[in-house]
């Protein structure tokens, strides 16, 4: 059952950025979660509970307690629109009462939240890894709301010079029109009717070597730089047909498979810590996928903040100092480890940032390719 629970993020949060009003419905689940967690002990409670009974719903079994031992049950049984909004709350994201222990610590004191997960302190925080599906398609969903997306007219011109009649080919022949109309006026001996011929003669052949690189010919001269059939073929010909199509199959797939990004960062931190046996990749896990998480809802505070007037600058120092100032505390105290040591390992995982954003990207680009 909990195994199903890990899942429903997955689930509900494929069809986010297709639900309008997205920021009433959330604000709207987290009212009825909350509401439905104020009321639970007070309404719907099974008989006999009060004295100390309860009698299954479910599976008839008699039992003392929260729960039933047979079947898992809730002794506590509503029948209340806040109960909805709390199993809304619970379906989501398998949340009760763990989120609000999970994210200030999450925010504040991500090393201890990862080093009690680690040790096994799990019952009060959500799961690493539903929290960063959960925190990743809201994050992609904040992005439409603000209007954060793929342009839809990008590259529209981008290989116009290899078109008839396209908008390059129309400005170069205006310009050999106004050329020809101005040496007209001019007296034939003038030194300037030869300047002229030279200019248009130039602008001639721009003019033929954009008409014969016409039509797909001319993409693959273009495009065949690299010598690989499968590079050049499948992912520079597809920018260059439709880069708005590739920009926005490159967003969709940033979404889909932003867990890609766990296993690229799993060797670079294992790396760091390799003489020091105590640290098994699980750790090394837990810390990435937190770490994500934590930067997926910067990134949703940095995109709501941006919208404001003269956001963009606010935005911009609280990722420059929020980032990299998380991201050294948890290393420190997730591992436990001194001030220097701290730091020399944050500088060299800030260059496999880099590295592994790189790979991510390339990923990216050869899954658009299908």
């Amino acid at each position: 059952m909990r195994q199903t629970c890990l899942y429903r993020p997955l689930i509900w949060a494929s069809g986010a950025l297709a639900i309008s009003g997205f920021g009433d419905s959330i604000g709207t689940v987290i009212e009825g979660g909350l509401l439905g967690r104020t009321v639970e002990s007070a309404a719907g409670e099974a008989q006999g509970y009060a004295e100390g009974k309860a009698t299954c719903a479910n599976c008839q079994t008699v039992f003392s307690g929260h729960y039933c031992p047979t079947c898992g049950q809730n002794a506590h049984i509503h029948r209340s629109l806040a109960a909805i909004g709390h199993d809304i709350m619970h379906g989501v994201l398998h949340l009760d009462g763990k989120l609000w222990h999970t994210l200030p610590l999450l925010t504040f004191k991500p090393g201890d939240l990862t080093r009690r997960y680690i040790a096994g302190e799990r019952a009060k925080f959500v799961s690493p890894m539903a929290m960063f599906l959960f925190t990743v398609f809201a994050m992609f969903a904040v992005f439409q709301m603000v209007g954060i997306s793929a342009p839809t007219d990008f590259g529209r011109g981008l290989m116009a010079g290899y078109k008839g009649g396209s908008a390059l080919q129309t400005e170069l022949q205006e310009q050999v029109t106004k050329l020809e109309k101005e040496r007209g006026d001019l007296a034939k001996g003038d030194p300037r009717r030869a300047e002229i011929d030279n200019e248009i003669k130039g602008l001639e052949k721009v003019i033929q070597a954009t008409s014969a690189n016409d039509g797909d010919a001319g993409i693959a001269e273009v495009e065949g730089t690299t010598g690989v059939k499968f590079f050049d073929d499948g992912i520079i010909k597809k920018w260059q047909k439709n880069p708005s199509l590739m920009l926005y199959k490159l967003q969709s797939n940033g979404y889909k498979f932003s867990w890609l990004l766990i296993p690229l960062s799993l060797p670079f931190l294992w790396l760091m810590f390799a003489w020091r046996r105590q640290f098994k990749a699980y750790d090394h896990a837990i810390f990435v996928t937190y770490s994500l998480s934590f930067m997926s809802l910067l990134f949703i505070v940095m995109s709501l903040v941006s919208v404001i007037p003269d956001g963009a600058g606010w935005a911009a120092m609280m990722f420059f100092i929020a980032a990299p100032l998380h991201l050294y505390k948890q290393l420190r105290y997730a591992y436990g480890l001194s001030r220097f040591s701290a730091f020399w390992r944050f500088c060299v995982l800030f260059v496999c940032i880099q590295i592994v954003l790189v790979l991510f990207l390339q990923a990216l680009l050869v899954l658009g390719a299908f």
